[in-house]
């Protein structure tokens, strides 16, 4: 029998607000951006209570109560692509193994990097572990769902997106200070402050992929998935992509190690 957190545990709720820390962590984060395991370091950083309110608002729900019955580990499913490929074209099931195949991802991957983030942490078997989980899990859903890429600004404006449906301090601190970092870094015109800004007001209208049955949303056809989520078109991000390319610049390629393709 699973109890509710209680909102008051500071203990597994909220882990202390501690800016400086983040920071820290997003220096070593830009020092070399595969490092994964620095934003899990960012999020606990700045976690506080509204943590706990959307793990309630998830389990008092059917899908919820669905989920903590079954414990189904999404990794498992996630990375069956001979099962996934069985779906129709055109599924998210479809488009969501293209992607982590042309970017050489695997779910397993991002639990690899959590795990060596809590080295030597209390594990817990409960409605917040579970949660954490889940949208660990489903990050790059929502890089199919809302078409938002890899790239550094990609990136950004998933997690603006993420931060409208599962308030967290460190979610929206990584969202912006990754922006700043690109404003410094890229001499372009491209709005990217305003492409941020658009992934917030897209994820405020949005329902969340996470809170979904991810094996019937995978089976959807993508527009249709698109369209019950009520996920709008990233335009502004599109936009700036095109900016970008219009001045040389590959937004996959950020550094400058490769030219943008003509």
């Amino acid at each position: 029998m699973y109890q509710a957190i209680p909102l008051c545990d500071p203990a597994r709720t909220d882990s202390g607000f501690r800016p400086m820390k983040a920071l820290h962590h997003f220096r070593k984060l830009i020092a070399d951006k595969e490092d994964t395991e620095q934003v899990f370091h960012i999020i606990e950083a700045l976690r506080d209570h509204r943590f706990a309110r959307s793990v309630e608002h998830f389990f008092a729900t059917a899908t919820g109560r669905q989920v903590l019955e079954k414990n189904e580990y999404l990794p498992h499913l996630l990375d069956d692509h001979a099962r996934l490929r069985k779906f129709p074209m055109g599924s998210v099931a479809h488009a969501y193994c293209d992607f982590m195949e042309k970017e050489g991802l695997t779910a397993q991957g991002l639990v690899d990097e959590f795990d060596k983030f809590q080295s030597g942490k209390p594990r817990y078997d409960d409605m917040l572990e579970r949660y954490s989980n889940r949208l660990r899990d489903t990050h790059d859903l929502f890089h199919v769902l809302t078409g938002y890429g890899r790239d550094a600004l990609g990136e950004q404006c998933v997690l603006a997106f993420s931060y409208s449906l599962n308030p967290s301090w460190g979610v929206l601190f990584l969202a912006w200070a990754g922006a700043r970092e690109l404003k410094k870094t890229v001499a372009t015109d491209a709005p990217i402050y305003a492409a941020v800004r658009e992934g917030q007001r897209l994820g405020r209208l949005a329902k969340s992929p996470a809170h979904q049955d991810i094996e019937v949303l995978l089976s959807l056809p993508l527009a249709e998935a698109r369209k019950q989520l009520n996920i709008g078109e990233p335009l502004t991000y599109q936009r700036a992509h095109a900016i970008m390319r219009g001045e040389g610049i590959d937004p996959y390629d950020l550094l400058g190690t490769q030219k943008a393709a003509a």
